[in-house]
């Protein structure tokens, strides 16, 4: 892919987006302040189905060129189950569904995606690795519909969905990329270069929200990603561990101090360590901006070890999660009364 056509994905994502404004500004679609929610002044929402239409054409036209030979079953899988999850996001922006009902398509969209794989990663775990078919598949599913719901958590702020895809995208990229995997880079590439796109409107004060449509497709697709490039080999799952772990850390560990404290944790609330350091500073740009600086300087060099020495990911892994678990129990993450 020429280096030019970033652009082109950049500039088509944007002016997608100001179409969307008008469109979901036309329809009322609108986020309104509240005591769940970190924004000050009604929000057009679902600006973000521009990163779902142009990754999803440009990945379509990477398939139908040949270009770096795209495997098929890998190519469905992202199209299909990425596809499935942004249409539910996409109705569920217009319409309100049911957790239970969003959850079922959910569950498909994984199930569907993982069947059409060739094969599934082993899960790593120092020198050995996990292999048996009853407990890797269901890891996956979990992990997919798992990942796409906390990245749907962690959109509570101006910038910080765009941010952690922008920064994980391309530092996935720049590793797969120096494993000889030129194919992923790219499609990586893309990805960030869609988002960045779109972050343009969504930058503190945002214009426009993603939705659910693109939250969740995002998730669901890094993840998917991870699990094709770890089978790959141009990465192992620890690394990407490592890339995700400002989201994974802040949602996973305020969701178990909530079921702890016996709230109801499928509500929502306002109590992820994001949003509540975006409250004590006053600034949603400050919260994003740390998030990048996070990724760049503390988690991409670690990510980047965990694929040179995979036998000790594991170890690289705890090291780089421990100081976000005690930013989240510092800020105390989880509990109501923030």
């Amino acid at each position: 892919m020429p280096d030019f056509s970033l652009i082109i994905v950049f500039l088509l994502t944007y002016f997608l987006t100001k179409v969307a404004f008008a469109y979901v500004v036309k329809r009322g679609l609108l986020d309104y302040p509240g005591v769940r929610t970190s924004h000050e002044k009604a929000t057009p929402r679902g600006g973000g189905i521009s990163i779902v239409v142009t990754f999803l054409v440009f990945l379509i036209w990477f398939f139908v060129s040949g270009y770096d030979q795209i495997n098929k079953t890998q190519f469905m899988s992202i199209v299909l189950g990425s596809g499935i999850v942004a249409l539910i996001g996409f109705w569920d922006d217009h319409r309100h569904i049911p957790a239970r009902w969003r959850f079922i398509v959910q569950v498909i969209a994984a199930v569907l995606s993982l069947f059409l794989l060739d094969v599934l990663p082993t899960i790593p775990f120092f020198f050995t690795e996990l292999s048996f078919p009853l407990l890797v598949f269901p890891f996956y599913i979990l992990t997919l519909v798992w990942f796409l719901n906390l990245y749907n958590f962690m959109d509570g702020i101006d910038g910080i969905a765009c941010i952690e895809a922008i920064t994980v995208a391309i530092a996935a990229g720049l590793i797969v990329l120096f494993h000889g995997d030129n194919t992923y880079s790219q499609i990586l590439f893309t990805l960030a270069a869609c988002v960045s796109g779109f972050l343009v409107w969504n930058w503190p004060p945002a214009k426009i929200f993603m939705g659910d449509a693109s939250s969740g497709f995002l998730g669901f697709t890094l993840g998917l990603i991870a699990i094709i490039t770890s089978q790959e080999n141009s990465i192992n799952l620890w690394s990407w561990f490592i890339l995700l772990s400002v989201f994974i850390v802040d949602a996973t560990y305020t969701l178990v101090r909530r079921i702890v404290n016996g709230d109801k944790w499928y509500e929502a609330h306002r109590s992820h360590a994001y949003q509540i350091l975006a409250r004590k500073f006053s600034s949603h740009k400050k919260v994003s901006v740390g998030v990048f600086f996070i990724n760049l300087i503390w988690l991409f060099p670690l990510a980047f070890l965990a694929s040179v020495f995979h036998y000790w990911a594991p170890v690289i892994s705890l090291v780089a999660i421990f100081p976000l678990v005690y930013i989240a129990y510092k800020v105390n993450a989880g509990f109501r009364n923030n």
